[in-house]
C-alpha cells in the first residue's frame, strides 16, 4: 500500500520555520480543505448536507433518465430527411466508371435524375413507408421488388439502397452507442419484414446530435455481411452541411473482404 504520511524536519522554533520537503496528499483536495471545513459547525453542515443531497439527486435524474427507444431515433432520422430543400449535382463513381446525376429535394420529394441514358427516380417519403417511383413521359410506376434488386448502372449500389425502407421497418432496437469519425451516435439494429428486401438485417450508426445517417452496414438472408455504406466527409453549403462523399464497399459473404467500392458524391 502506498505511504500517504508526510515527511518534515523538526520544527524549528526560528522567526522563519522551515517548510515541510513534501506538500501533503490532501493539500489540494477540495473535499477534504474546502466542503469538510466549511462544515464543521451546526449551521454549516446543514447547508453542506443540503447541497450534497441536491448534487445527487441532480446526478442520479441525469444519469437514470432514459434512452430514446428505437422507433423515437427512426422517426427523428426520417424527419430530418424529410426537410432537406437542395438542388445539388453528384455523381456515381466505381472504378473508371463515373455516372453523373442531379439531385433535387422539395420536403419529402427525392428526385434522381440520370443522363445517356435518361433516367429519373422519385423517392417519397411518407409518415409509415416510403416509395420509390421511375418518372417517364407516361407518368410515373412504382418501382416493385424485383427491381429494387437491381444494380444502378453496373454498380453495386441498388435501386433498393436509394428507397430507405429500412427506415419504416417495424422491428428495430437500440443495441448500444459508439462514435463513429468522433461523432457519437446511436446503433441500432432493424429486421427485415419480408424477403422482398436483399438484407435480413440492417445495422445503423445514427448521429446523436444532428440525426444524420453515420453509416449503415447490409446483412444477407444467412446473417453475412455484404454492404457497408460509410459517410467519409461532409460539406457546408449556404450555412448547411450536406454530405461531401460516402463509400459504398460490397463484401464477399461471410468474410472480411471487400469485392468492390464505389462513391457516392455531392458537389456544389
Amino acid at each position: 500500500m502506498r505511504n500517504i504520511e508526510t515527511i518534515t524536519k523538526p520544527i524549528s522554533h526560528s522567526r522563519h520555520p522551515e517548510r515541510s520537503r513534501r506538500i501533503p496528499w490532501n493539500c489540494f483536495n477540495p473535499l477534504s480543505t474546502g466542503f469538510l471545513g466549511f462544515a464543521r459547525n451546526d449551521s454549516n453542515w446543514i447547508r453542506y448536507s443540503c447541497f450534497v443531497i441536491y448534487f445527487a439527486l441532480t446526478a442520479w435524474s441525469v444519469f437514470a433518465e432514459p434512452s430514446p427507444s428505437a422507433k423515437d431515433i427512426l422517426d427523428s432520422v426520417r424527419m430530418v430527411e424529410s426537410r432537406q430543400q437542395i438542388d445539388l449535382q453528384g455523381q456515381l463513381r466505381q472504378d473508371d466508371t463515373v455516372i453523373p446525376f442531379r439531385l433535387m429535394q422539395n420536403g419529402p420529394l427525392i428526385r434522381y435524375t440520370f443522363t445517356d441514358p435518361d433516367e429519373t427516380l422519385e423517392l417519397r417519403l411518407g409518415e409509415n413507408s416510403s416509395r420509390l417511383e421511375l418518372v417517364s413521359d407516361a407518368g410515373t410506376q412504382k418501382v416493385g421488388p424485383s427491381k429494387l434488386q437491381e444494380k444502378i448502372r453496373g454498380t453495386i449500389v441498388l435501386y433498393g439502397d436509394l428507397a430507405f425502407k429500412f427506415l419504416y421497418w417495424p422491428t428495430a432496437r437500440v443495441v448500444g452507442e459508439e462514435n463513429v469519425r468522433t461523432r457519437k451516435c446511436w446503433k441500432l439494429q432493424l429486421r427485415a419484414p419480408s424477403h422482398d428486401s436483399p438484407y435480413s438485417n440492417v445495422l445503423l450508426w445514427v448521429d446523436k446530435a444532428s440525426g444524420a445517417l453515420m453509416r449503415m452496414e447490409g446483412y444477407d438472408w444467412d446473417a453475412k455481411l455484404v454492404k457497408r455504406f460509410a459517410v467519409v466527409s461532409a460539406q457546408k453549403i449556404e450555412r448547411r452541411w450536406f454530405l461531401k462523399q460516402m463509400r459504398v464497399e460490397q463484401f464477399e459473404p461471410g468474410t472480411n473482404h471487400v469485392e468492390a467500392r464505389a462513391y457516392l458524391e455531392i458537389k456544389k
